[in-house]
């Protein structure tokens, strides 16, 4: 019975440690689709709602990448809707030197 046991046990383990684990997704904004009148709007988001509780970075002082998971941690606590959030990282990506 012992043997039963740990064979069943064992082959659950297997068969769960061979299963696809869920991939956390983050959201992203996705590549500029921002006017230059939203990339204003932007601009002055960025500098009125940042700069509330702390120093403006540049945006050449992180990537692209990082400022998607930068965005995605500091647009809810600057209370930006989708929209919002989207014209930011837009004119951070735009305003950094190629």
């Amino acid at each position: 019975m012992k043997k039963l046991i740990g064979t069943l046990l064992l082959t659950a383990i297997f068969f769960t440690s061979c299963t696809p684990k869920a991939v956390a997704t983050t959201t992203a904004p996705v590549a500029a689709t921002s006017t230059a009148e939203q990339l204003a709007q932007g601009k002055t988001i960025f500098e009125n709602s940042c700069k509330k509780c702390h120093g403006l970075p540049k945006p050449d002082d992180f990537t692209s990448v990082e400022w998607v998971g930068i965005m995605n941690s500091m647009a809810p606590k600057a209370r930006l809707n989708d929209e919002q959030h989207q014209w930011v990282y837009d004119y951070i990506v735009s305003a950094k030197t190629k």
